[in-house]
């Protein structure tokens, strides 16, 4: 693919300029201590929280470099971008602060908490296909034909300069810092930590995390090029990318020591131990680096802090709703049952009876009378229940079978 850009890896220097260039615009996010981390792990574990950067993630570092950077005349021509939504809303940010004509192109299903925020910081929006890699398609065309400058999600210098800014950040708040574990799609964010990183800190570990179901990155290396991959399937939509970059994939080749991958599953329990444990709100992508922590995908040496990057926090409250709930489940504490009991009057009363006299919660029950699966004179009753965990679980069904209840567990079809 033709890049209007030398393929060279970019310095400490140029993450320093867009430093300076960034200026005010961004915060200085916090680096917090990580118990359950640290327990897990070994290792000194420490979150650095992107999710509370300005718009919600670490892309309004990347786009506001590149978009003030602009040259007057292209400025005139306005920008355009493509996302799932937080590159958008970065370069909305961005572009409203410098005041320049944007228009974000975000695949059909796009989170709306992201589509609103995104037209709210001023971007016009249209939708075109189901990925990013789609819309990214879409925008291309818009570019050609009106002018307006792409302003593309991560295959370009001035974004990995803008995205590195928080690897200085972190290096300053936690200097004696041996690993970084980040998310990635792409290829911006961990480009530019590893560039930093690396500079101030030649012995430092960067490690990349990508989704199992868009993990382009591992047969990429493999192939020694960016390789595309057919669909891409997993809840986290921010790192949901089919195909590398090519500049992103120089400097993941060059200079990160390992990507893992992580299951969706993973990626639900990690936003319920930072919900529960940190009271963070992060998205699945922005998860990632915790996830792979928590499940041991990658295990950090304990000669040093580990810094996992939380890249985001703009996520759909139903399917957080969802994932909590998948959470619970994957943990052991959310049952969904199907009882099965005789059909006559107090049935459903002793077994919610039962249930209760066990300390757990009926989160909702349905009662069927009339299924052809039931033999005349019986009943189901489909129910989903909150336990302490998998030992109160197993003790709960175990007593109701003990009941006498034919009791099977219902599939989880979340998130």
């Amino acid at each position: 693919m033709h890049t209007p850009y030398p393929l060279d890896l970019l310095g400490l220097a140029d993450i320093r300029a867009a430093r300076e260039l960034l200026g005010d615009v961004v915060k200085t996010t916090p680096l917090i201590p990580s118990r359950p981390l640290t327990e897990i792990t070994g290792a000194e574990a420490w979150l650095k929280c992107e999710n509370q950067q300005r718009a919600g993630s670490y892309k309004v570092r990347g786009a506001y470099t590149r978009i003030a950077r602009l040259s007057p005349a292209e400025r005139a021509r306005g920008v355009v971008a493509a996302s799932a939504g937080n590159h958008a809303q970065g370069v909305a940010l961005a572009a409203g602060l410098l005041g320049i004509r944007a228009t974000v192109f975000m695949p059909e299903g796009a989170p709306l908490p992201k589509v609103t925020a995104t037209r709210g910081y001023g971007a016009a929006i249209e939708y075109a296909g189901t990925s990013v890699d789609d819309s990214l398609e879409a925008a291309q065309s818009f570019a050609e034909q009106t002018g307006a400058v792409l302003i593309h999600p991560f295959d370009h210098p001035d974004v990995i300069a803008g995205q590195g800014t928080v690897a200085l950040e972190i290096l300053e708040q936690c200097p004696e810092a041996t690993t970084i574990v980040t998310a990635v799609g792409g290829g911006g964010l961990i480009s530019g930590v590893a560039v930093a990183a690396k500079a101030l800190r030649p012995g430092i570990r960067v490690v990349g995390v990508q989704a199992a179901g868009a993990a382009a990155y591992p047969p990429s290396l493999a192939a020694g090029a960016p390789a595309k991959l057919d669909r891409a399937v997993t809840i986290a939509d921010g790192i949901a990318v089919l195909r590398p970059g090519e500049l992103p994939f120089a400097h993941v080749s060059k200079l990160v020591d390992e990507i893992v991958t992580v299951t969706d599953e993973d990626l639900s329990a990690a936003l319920l131990v930072l919900l529960e444990r940190h009271k963070m709100v992060v998205e699945p992508a922005g998860g990632a680096a915790v996830a792979a922590l928590l499940t041991g995908a990658y295990s950090p040496p304990a000669d040093g802090p580990v810094v996992a990057i939380l890249s985001g926090g703009n996520i759909d409250p139903m399917l957080l709703l969802r994932v909590i709930e998948h959470g619970l489940a994957s943990a052991g504490r959310f049952l969904r049952l199907a009882v099965r009991c005789t059909d006559r009057p107090g049935e459903l009363a002793r077994l919610l009876s039962e249930i209760a006299e066990q300390r757990a919660n009926v989160v909702d029950v349905a009662h069927s009378r009339q299924s052809p699966r039931l033999s005349f004179g019986e009943a189901e009753v489909a129910l989903s229940v909150e336990t302490r965990g998998p030992d109160h679980s197993a003790a709960l069904i175990s007593t109701l079978r003990d009941s006498g209840y034919r009791v099977s567990l219902l599939a989880d079809t979340t998130p």
